[in-house]
């Protein structure tokens, strides 16, 4: 390891998000929402100190922190939630992404008027507009949400605001994502971490540390089975603990086209649906951040994509220089010069 990423690792562990360690002191994404959001739905567990993982062009060449502890993830839990859409897609169980959820799917919440124009793409790209509740969460518990990298909204959180036709307008709402992991979930008829399990943890060579915990009330029956529903982030607990390691191996299967050990987990059409931008978010695509025309974070290409979990985590992908990077618990605010130290060190590499 050379000076330059040493002393990038030292940067990130410097800048330790300032959430407690301890889940009962400041911690946690629902302490801001209005009540009677503002609780915890779901398990929840004590967070490490800064972990990373580092590849370049498939190599291990950096690791600090724990990068063996399984914490929680938050929001890339949906990038998740995306990569098992594309499981379903190459399957052949959702053929067309654009077709409307109701289309296949009957009872969950998309048979009204509104509701059955939602298709599975405007729930990938978080513009579906999707309106009631969701295991008793409503929609509204996330209107006007102000997010890291997006726009800033023109309201208060949880206030209710007007709706739109689904596909018009874009926000980072968590109420949506978890309709979408139960539609996903009656479409495999299968839990999800089951489905997460064969389909992209053992082919990517996870270990058996990771767990995908749902809300303690989030149960539904399908086939006469009993069946938890998992949500796509910790927004009010639960979600997916998972280790820096293991982030890694699913980052370097996307890197790779969806290959990973010479076995195909993804399609490459999938992923590139994945990396689209949103026409009214170009920073968005399928549950992961884009890095079009460098805005989100300049120093580094913009062929680089994210997914990002509050608190703050980062599995980067950039396929120009063939990296694939974890981070965990660093401050989001010093991302971006993390992200441009990295690329930095890393350039006589790569030569």
């Amino acid at each position: 390891m050379n000076e330059a990423l040493q002393r990038a690792i030292r940067f990130s562990i410097d800048h330790e998000s300032a959430w407690d360690r301890k889940v009962d002191g400041n911690w946690g994404v629902h302490v801001n929402d209005p009540p009677p959001w503002n609780r915890l739905l779901g398990p929840v567990h004590d967070r490490g100190g800064v972990s990373g993982a580092i590849a370049l062009d498939g190599k291990l060449i950096a690791s600090w922190g724990e990068p063996d502890r399984a914490d929680l993830t938050f929001s890339i839990a949906k990038t998740y939630l995306a990569l098992l859409a594309g499981v379903a897609f190459d399957r052949g169980l959702l053929p067309d992404p654009d077709e409307p959820v109701r289309e296949r799917i009957r009872g969950i919440g998309f048979d009204d008027a509104h509701n059955a124009q939602v298709t599975w793409t405007q729930l990938l790209q978080q513009t579906s507009e999707w309106t009631g509740e969701c295991f008793g969460l409503p929609d509204q518990a996330d209107h006007y949400r102000a997010v890291t990298f997006g726009d800033p909204p023109a309201g208060k959180k949880g206030e209710r605001r007007p709706l739109n036709t689904p596909g018009t307008y874009w926000e980072y709402n968590d109420v949506r994502i978890n309709q979408l992991s139960l539609a996903l979930l009656h479409l495999f008829r299968e839990p999800l971490p089951e489905v997460f399990r064969a389909a992209i943890a053992e082919p990517c060579g996870l270990s058996g540390k990771w767990n995908w915990a749902g809300y303690d009330h989030a149960w539904t029956e399908i086939d006469g089975k009993r069946m938890q529903s998992v949500p796509g982030g910790t927004h009010w607990g639960a979600g997916m603990s998972i280790s820096a390691n293991d982030q890694l191996k699913i980052a370097q299967m996307l890197l790779d086209e969806g290959v990973s050990n010479g076995r195909r987990v993804l399609s490459a059409e999938w992923i590139a649906r994945m990396r689209t931008p949103v026409a009214l978010a170009p920073y968005y695509g399928y549950l992961v951040w884009l890095n079009s025309g460098q805005k989100m974070f300049p120093r580094v290409p913009a062929s680089s994509y994210f997914g990002v979990g509050a608190g703050s985590s980062f599995m980067w992908i950039e396929p120009q220089s063939r990296l694939a990077l974890i981070v965990r618990w660093l401050d989001s605010a010093y991302a971006g010069e993390f992200f441009g130290l990295v690329h930095e060190a890393l350039e006589p590499l790569r030569r």
